[in-house]
């Protein structure tokens, strides 16, 4: 059985180490996938002995695990920030979609990772980062039940399904969105939006503070 940096524990390296390990692993990872990217090569990029790597994170496994904790983190943190001041509830969903967006499309080798080499991670570190990603769902399945509760969404929507669609969308977007290109990410997080409003939401235009 591989070594594993037990997913409760904190990395044995310093935050500026973290930072550099998890950046140029990321960059490995996307340019080469995951597989095919060695501990020689990740050390090699961030100036360590692959002896010295080793030590701060046992298995490249634990790399990958750590990283795709920070991504996660990252991104409940960025959406936290967005919708914390917002009261109304359509408008907390609106300004969700556009952080998970502006968060994803930020041109962080991490979140591209998270996205696309989970499925590279097996036994106890796929269980804990399903975990991980399941406490950020769980932030949208709370969100989604208190429209429904408050009669913003269609009664025979399935929020489950809504969420998992809606999410898989939105994650989607990271295949085929080019910085500079044809769309904005503001644009982008707006149409899903628009499609959310002309398809599970119910709304009354006369409703106080409600803001299109």
């Amino acid at each position: 059985m591989s070594q594993l940096l037990p997913y409760t524990e904190k990395p044995r390296v310093d935050a500026a180490d973290r930072a550099l390990i998890l950046t140029e692993a990321a960059r490995l990872f996307r340019e080469n996938g995951y597989e095919r990217t060695t501990v020689r090569q990740i050390a090699n990029a961030c100036g360590l002995l692959p002896g010295s790597l080793h030590y701060r994170y046992p298995a490249k496994e634990a790399i990958l695990l750590d990283m795709m904790k920070v991504a996660i983190e990252q991104t409940i943190r960025a959406v936290l920030e967005a919708t914390g001041p917002i009261k109304d509830p359509l408008q907390k969903l609106r300004a969700a979609i556009q952080a998970h967006i502006q968060t994803l499309l930020s041109g962080n080798n991490i979140f591209y990772v998270l996205l696309f080499e989970w499925r590279s991670l097996s036994g106890e570190a796929r269980e804990a980062m399903l975990a991980e990603r399941d406490r950020y769902e769980g932030y949208w399945a709370a969100l989604l039940d208190t429209l429904k509760v408050q009669g913003y969404i269609r009664p025979e929507v399935d929020l489950d399904m809504l969420r998992l669609i809606g999410l898989g969308a939105l994650n989607w977007v990271a295949t085929w969105y080019r910085e500079g290109g044809r769309y904005t990410k503001e644009q982008i997080g707006e149409m899903v939006w628009t499609v959310l409003m002309s398809g599970v939401l119910v709304i009354q235009h006369d409703q106080e503070g409600y803001n299109p």
